[in-house]
């Protein structure tokens, strides 16, 4: 009876032993998912942001110098819309910020969860060990090296009791290590939330700032028709540069189809088989004569104004081609130039951001912009130019009766 009581309680303790030896071996093994995001991403969003702080210093200072000097409205519609791009980029690091810290805070949730289950776990092994030693009357480990028969026999007891004594500290120290890790992870989700709370904020109050830019550089420009004597050569020299602007673009488009004729490539252009650049199909300002907008755009409209775009509407490449131009200029603001062959090329200009660069090649219908009002525009608009043998050429009536030309399916507005 009493052996069967022994290899009773010897059962338990090689389970109890066995539980703990496996709890230390996994104890060793980060068994959490590879994170996706890591304090190291949030902090450099947070250097980003402090680089475009110190930009947006900087032009806030060359505007206030201007501040006073109507006659250079230009250079400071030019400042305006830098500022407009880093109060963007700010939105746009602030808005990566969130999700980020959103990451946080989901992967640090389910991080503490599981620490909160091992803990549990190792706590339940901790109070079967005490349970198990309680059954075998083996609480105070004196009175076991005091059962010893001899010195070898006391000796074989103490080596066992110290791997037991071992097993035990480590249960605890594991147990205090989950406990810590614990209460880190409850200060890391705090601290997640606060911060993201906080760029939340951030971020409706740079959406607030940058309506409020982007009316003052609209009424800049505007301003310009009020002053009409005084500006008439700034207006001039807007309209000249544009005029040089599309002529490089020219110059740019025979250089590409040299290149391509050099290396054995097709050069030919294939007139039409354009699309809408924009979602849009309301027409504000038509190619060719027009009254000049509130006074300050061109009495002979280069190209075709596209409104009802707001300022986050995508710009499509109208024709596969190359691109040849992507860069900003005080008339056209940021602008696009794609070559589509000989003396093929389209324009898109006014853009609140390009998306390619020079010597991209797009696809038809692929995302080259987002419409904005950049440089000589009083408003959110595409401001869209089509050269066909060298000339430009109108796409709402090229070739055929009006409504019948490459672009159909639009409406004018009665100042169109």
């Amino acid at each position: 009876m009493e052996d069967t009581k022994r290899r009773g309680r010897l059962r338990r303790l090689c389970r109890a032993l066995l539980a703990l030896g496996l709890v230390l071996v996994l104890g060793g093994v980060d068994l959490a998912p590879a994170a996706a995001v890591t304090w190291a991403d949030v902090n450099e969003l947070k250097e980003e942001a402090n680089g475009l702080d110190a930009e947006k210093e900087e032009l806030e200072a060359k505007l206030d110098s201007l501040a006073d000097d109507k006659s250079q409205a230009v250079e400071r519609k030019t400042l305006l819309d830098q500022q407009i791009a880093n109060t963007q980029a700010q939105i746009d690091n602030t808005q990566a910020q969130i999700d980020q810290y959103a990451a946080l805070i989901t992967q640090t949730e389910a991080e503490l969860v599981e620490a909160q289950e091992q803990e549990e776990a190792q706590y339940e092994l901790f109070c079967s060990r005490v349970r198990e030693m309680e059954k075998q009357d083996e609480v105070s480990y004196w009175a076991v090296l005091f059962r010893a028969t001899s010195f070898t026999d006391m000796l074989g007891r103490l080596d066992a009791i110290n791997e037991i004594m071992r097993y035990d500290q480590q249960v605890i120290d594991d147990l205090k290590a989950l406990q810590a890790e614990i209460e880190e992870k409850k200060a890391t989700l705090e601290t997640s939330k606060s911060e993201s709370e906080a760029a939340k904020a951030e971020l409706v109050s740079k959406q607030s700032e940058l309506s409020a830019q982007r009316s003052e550089a609209n009424a800049v420009i505007a301003q310009l028709s009020a002053n009409e004597n005084e500006t008439e050569a700034a207006l001039a020299d807007l309209e000249a540069q544009q005029d040089a602007l599309w002529a490089e673009a020219q110059r740019l488009s025979d250089q590409l189809v040299a290149q391509q004729a050099a290396n054995g490539q097709s050069t030919e252009s294939n007139p039409g088989g354009y699309i809408w650049p924009v979602d849009s199909r309301y027409i504000t300002s038509t190619m060719g004569g027009r009254n000049s907008p509130g006074g300050i755009g061109s009495t002979n409209h280069k190209g075709t104004d596209i409104g009802r775009v707001g300022y986050t509407s995508p710009i499509y490449a109208s024709k596969a081609g190359t691109v040849i131009v992507s860069q900003y200029s005080s008339s056209y603001g940021n602008y696009v130039v794609i070559s589509h062959g000989s003396g093929n090329t389209t324009l898109y200009a006014h853009m609140s951001s390009r998306k390619v660069e020079v010597g991209q090649y797009v696809e038809q219908g692929a995302v080259i912009g987002i419409t904005g009002s950049t440089g000589n525009s009083t408003g959110p608009h595409l401001h869209f130019e089509v050269t066909e043998n060298g000339v430009r050429v109108n796409p709402l009536s090229h070739g055929a009766e009006p409504q019948m030309g490459y672009l159909t399916g639009y409406t004018l507005s009665s100042s169109a």
